[in-house]
């Protein structure tokens, strides 16, 4: 099978406290895990996004692990240097339309 969903894949969410914005896929699990057995996307499950041609110039890789997640300092150290490398890009102007609100 052809996975389309891959890392810095611009995507639409559809349900949950943020239907309708967008997002970003940093690391997908086609298979699943031990604690997640169905393929997900870092925090999200595929069956609640939409996938967009768009892809962002963005490396989190190093940035965001599984490591990364587990404590809650860990976390919030690893939110405040993703939102640093985000707003890095949207000063430098590219991918705009990223950063501009959905029109419905």
């Amino acid at each position: 099978m052809v996975t389309f969903l891959r890392p810095n894949k611009a995507i639409i969410l559809l349900q949950g406290r943020y239907a309708g914005r967008k997002a970003m896929i940093v690391k997908s699990f086609d298979d699943g895990t031990r604690e997640r057995p169905n393929g997900h996307c870092l925090l999200v499950s595929y069956q609640h996004l939409m996938a967009t041609r768009y892809t962002l110039d963005v490396n989190l890789k190093e940035v965001v692990t599984a490591d990364s997640l587990q404590s809650k300092d860990k976390k919030v150290i690893t939110c405040k240097e993703t939102k640093k490398r985000l707003e890095e890009r949207f000063k430098t102007v590219k991918n705009r339309w990223f950063f501009t609100k959905l029109r419905f």
